[in-house]
């Protein structure tokens, strides 16, 4: 048995991968099987409504690769934006299911990040961490509008759809190839350079590390109730400059 893999070899997991690979290559046409190929078939398989993976990189916690729609793309910017959440808990450990984001425990343990996702529209949250060994790759989010867990069969096909992930992702980083800053490449398809950028030019003008800079831009976006990127996207273009008092130009 792969020691990294858990259930290879096994018969039933064999089949599984092989009937879910078969869904992947039919909706790709022909084509390579890409990251929205692997989220449209998590959606359906777990019965939610949305999906969508994020990298780690070394200058930001995360960075959207792609989201199935709005909902999921806004439940990502406030995963980036407050740093706490199932979907960055699930990045440094295993599989964080949350069957109901309403609950007490949710909120005690995400205080932020709870309310804030169901106002948003999600009810439910299952974040399943894209690693292979002690490589961390990235997440798969899945996210639901009504509480409710997901089955036996549904939690076994998600899990197989997070390897082909890690999968899809290496590929896609040897194609293109990786930069020497460990940066995956444009081609992923990468959402928000902008904040990269900015982190970099408050690292320059503050004389911080990297972290240091992107928490000073996360709590800049949130004491002003703005998305991340949006905060960014102002440092970028010198509208903003994060200094100890939070000058503006």
């Amino acid at each position: 048995m792969d020691e990294d893999n858990p259930g290879f070899g096994d018969p039933m997991t064999s089949d599984r991968r092989l009937r879910l690979w078969a869904v992947l290559a039919d909706a790709a046409r022909g084509g390579a099987v890409a990251v929205d190929h692997v989220c449209a078939a998590a959606v359906a398989v777990a019965g939610v409504d949305s999906a969508a993976v994020a990298v780690i990189l070394d200058a930001t916690p995360r960075e959207l690769v792609y989201a199935t729609d709005r909902t999921a793309s806004a439940l990502e910017d406030l995963t980036l934006t407050l740093g706490e959440g199932p979907c960055v808990d699930a990045t440094t450990g295993g599989p964080v299911l949350v069957a109901d984001l309403t609950a007490p425990d949710c909120w005690n343990r995400w205080p932020v990040f709870a309310p804030a996702a169901v106002l948003a529209g999600a009810g439910a949250v299952f974040a399943l961490p894209l690693r292979i060994g002690g490589i961390r790759l990235g997440v798969l989010d899945l996210y639901r509008a009504r509480a409710g867990g997901l089955g036996v069969e549904q939690l076994a096909d998600v899990l197989v759809l997070a390897d082909t992930a890690c999968a899809v992702l290496l590929d896609d980083a040897t194609r293109h190839g990786v930069d020497r800053g460990d940066q995956w490449p444009e081609g992923t398809g990468l959402q928000h350079p902008e904040v990269h950028q900015a982190t970099g030019m408050i690292v320059v003008q503050l004389g911080v590390p990297a972290a240091v800079a992107l928490v000073r831009l996360r709590a800049y976006a949130y004491s002003q109730d703005r998305q991340l990127r949006d905060v960014a996207a102002d440092v970028v273009a010198r509208r903003l400059r994060l200094g100890p008092a939070e000058d503006t130009w």
